[in-house]
C-alpha cells in the first residue's frame, strides 16, 4: 500500500520502517522496535531518582502475573513505542491521544495475537506496582495517592540501563511468544 493511502502523517521508527500513528496496520508492528524504544522511555515523566524505563516495568508485570496473562502484561504499555505516554492527569483530559493509543493498542494486539481487551489482573499488577515503583524511585508523597489502599506487587525495580531493559524485553517477549506457539502459556 502507498504512503498516500494510510492516514495522518508518519514518523520513522528505530528499524527504519514508517508507522502511521493514526492508521496502524498489526504488520507495521515490530518487537525490535517496540523493545528499543520502550527501554529508551523513563517512567513517571522522569521524574525519579534513577532511570526506571518502560521496558523494565512491563518485564517485570509479566512476571508477577500468571502464565496465562504474561504477554499481556508484557504489552500492556507497547503503545508507547509508537506514541508515547502522557502523565495520567493530563492524558484523562485527551480523548483524542486516547483514541490514537486505542488504534495503536488494537495494532498490537493483532500483530501478537492477543484478545484486545487487557485482562483485569493487568490492570491490577499495573495499579499495584506503582506502590513498589512510588517506594523505589519517588520522593516523598505531598498527599495520599488513590491507590494506597492496595498491597503493592512485591517486585524488586532494579532500575536496568537501557540495553538491559531492551534486552531482557526482548528476551521475555521471545519466551512468551514460543510458549504461547508451543501452547505451554
Amino acid at each position: 500500500m502507498s504512503a498516500t493511502a494510510r492516514r495522518g502523517d508518519w514518523t520513522q521508527t528505530f528499524t527504519g520502517r514508517q508507522f502511521w500513528p493514526l492508521d496502524p496496520r498489526a504488520e507495521d508492528i515490530d518487537p525490535v522496535d517496540v523493545a528499543h524504544a520502550l527501554s529508551l522511555q523513563c517512567r513517571y515523566n522522569g521524574m525519579v531518582r534513577t532511570f526506571y524505563s518502560v521496558a523494565e516495568h512491563c518485564v517485570l508485570m509479566s512476571l508477577a502475573v500468571s502464565p496465562e496473562h504474561a504477554l499481556h502484561a508484557l504489552l500492556h504499555d507497547a503503545t508507547e513505542a509508537y506514541v508515547g505516554d502522557m502523565v495520567r492527569p493530563l492524558k484523562n483530559h485527551q480523548p483524542d491521544f486516547r483514541a490514537a493509543e486505542d488504534l495503536v493498542w488494537a495494532a498490537v494486539a493483532a500483530r501478537f495475537d492477543v484478545d484486545p481487551t487487557i485482562p483485569g489482573e493487568v490492570h491490577d499488577a499495573d495499579a499495584r506496582i506503582v506502590l513498589d515503583e512510588r517506594a523505589a524511585l519517588l520522593s516523598a508523597s505531598p498527599a495520599p495517592w488513590a491507590i494506597d489502599h492496595l498491597e503493592p506487587l512485591g517486585v524488586r525495580i532494579q532500575g536496568w540501563t537501557p540495553p538491559q531493559a531492551e534486552n531482557a524485553y526482548h528476551a521475555r517477549l521471545v519466551q512468551l511468544l514460543a510458549a504461547d506457539k508451543d501452547g505451554t502459556r
